[in-house]
């Protein structure tokens, strides 16, 4: 059995791994001889956290590539402690989608002002989302996230769309989170038409498939890099892996040695060119 992140158990299943390794580009038989190698390091009752630590660093070895896109999950946990990475992040994938986006916008509601995390502009609609970023993966948004959001858009929308000097139309509320939502947050959502992304919802439209699809990686799934020199960068508002490619210049700013610059370099350039 094992141990799951929320605390459920499940049975081990070869094939879930197996998947998840073809998911970062690992070939069928590359797959199999990381299976063999880890299988008799398991033991009844083992982490699937445990299970990453295993594979990750064998991941490694084969290629780096290979290792950040298996870990992307905990590369997103690595980019709070605050949300404003994710919220740029999110704003960065709605921009590859063909929407105009602002982070962190303040707007006046019928009765009170709030503070939208990311304002999508598209077609002359106007979608107003709301950013829920968690740092571990055992917390879930259930139904009282959605209900708090959906109150905040409708008083927004309110007064959005009685503005005539606002030429486009206030259309829906958006609430991404990088964790998972509940059955009832799910179904309260598709009730009110509160459009809902999370790490992997609408199945195989999630948050992680977005990522993929776009190259959309941030710069904590590189293994290239320490920890402190992530750090430096997001506060230097370089979040994803394609903005360190246009701006590698900052890794000569960090005192770092050319070997190392061209090993991180590479690296980047692979996770960028992959799906694009």
């Amino acid at each position: 059995m094992v141990t799951k992140s929320s605390g459920d158990a499940e049975i081990f299943s070869i094939r879930k791994i197996k998947e998840s390794l073809r998911n970062c580009g690992v070939k069928n038989d590359e797959a199999e001889i990381l299976v063999k190698t880890i299988e008799p390091q398991l033991y009844d009752g083992i982490s699937s956290e445990e299970i990453h630590k295993k594979v990750f660093p064998l991941l490694k070895k084969y290629n780096r590539m290979y290792a950040s896109k298996y870990s992307l999950k905990r590369a997103i946990f690595d980019l709070g402690p605050t949300g404003y990475p994710f919220e740029r992040m999110v704003g960065a994938l709605l921009n590859h989608k063909g929407y105009k986006t602002d982070i962190g916008v303040i707007l006046q509601g019928e009765c009170v002002t709030h503070e939208v995390d990311v304002l999508a502009k598209k077609d002359g609609n106007v979608y107003a989302i709301e950013c829920k970023f968690h740092s571990k993966p055992d917390i879930s948004s259930n139904v009282k996230t959605p209900l708090y959001i959906n109150s905040r858009f409708l008083d927004i929308q309110e007064q959005w769309n009685s503005d005539i000097k606002n030429k486009t139309h206030l259309k829906q509320g958006w609430l991404v989170t990088n964790t998972r939502f509940t059955d009832d947050a799910i179904n309260y959502a598709k009730c009110v038409g509160l459009t809902l992304l999370s790490w992997d919802y609408p199945k195989n439209k999630g948050l992680k498939a977005n990522i993929d699809t776009y190259a959309l990686y941030p710069i904590t799934t590189l293994t290239t890099l320490a920890r402190k020199e992530k750090e430096q960068l997001i506060a230097k508002d370089i979040i994803l892996v394609k903005e360190l490619a246009i701006q590698s210049r900052c890794l000569g700013e960090m005192n770092l040695n050319p070997e190392r610059i061209k090993k991180i370099c590479s690296e980047v350039g692979q996770l960028c060119r992959t799906n694009l």
